[in-house]
């Protein structure tokens, strides 16, 4: 078993028998006492977020996960069809996994999904980036430096004003941020 010093971000810990991913880690230093290790974790089965505490040198029990590229199919109720590109597998993964960045997802996708020694589906990771082309923005008034637009999908997101209908915008998936416009 592990001890606090061995948490990480993007870690997966099993604490009062709940399966949590670690989102942020921090460590306190009072001035007096012991070091607490503080941490902002996501719980694995219904997404809830949470804060933890330990005493520096207590045991946490760490889950060893396995890490696979699998291909995005298609979406069926509340999976993903999924394929593995080595062995052909098809493979229904929950889209709880992905939280928020599911609005991303486009059909043929690399995804990063993360595994527990049974094999249950932890957490899934879509691309750092996705490029989307905008459906709908409005006219920029003089003096604003962004504008609201949507993109593909229904997503809606700030713009800065010379952005147009027609555009292909490169997008960050975990913040849902524009980042640039991407040349043709």
């Amino acid at each position: 078993m592990a001890t606090t010093s061995d948490l990480s971000k993007n870690c997966f810990i099993r604490y009062d028998n709940v399966l949590l991913k670690v989102l942020e880690y921090d460590h306190i230093t009072p001035g007096k006492g012991n070091t607490i290790f503080s941490c902002k974790c996501r719980n694995v089965e219904n997404g809830k977020q949470s804060e933890v505490r330990f005493r520096s040198g207590e045991k946490v029990d760490i889950v060893r996960v396995d890490e696979h590229e699998l291909q995005y199919i298609y979406s069926e109720n509340e999976f993903l069809v999924c394929m593995n590109q080595e062995t052909f597998e098809q493979i229904h993964i929950p889209k709880i996994i992905f939280a928020d960045t599911i609005q991303f997802l486009q059909e043929g996708m690399i995804l990063k999904i993360r595994f527990d020694e049974n094999e249950k589906p932890l957490n899934g990771e879509l691309p750092k980036h996705v490029e989307l082309t905008v459906t709908y923005t409005e006219d920029g008034n003089k003096g604003k430096l962004v504008k609201p637009a949507e993109v593909e999908g229904g997503i809606k997101i700030s713009v800065p004003m010379f952005v147009n209908i027609g555009d292909k915008l490169k997008i960050d998936t975990e913040t849902g941020e524009y980042i640039e416009r991407v040349m043709k």
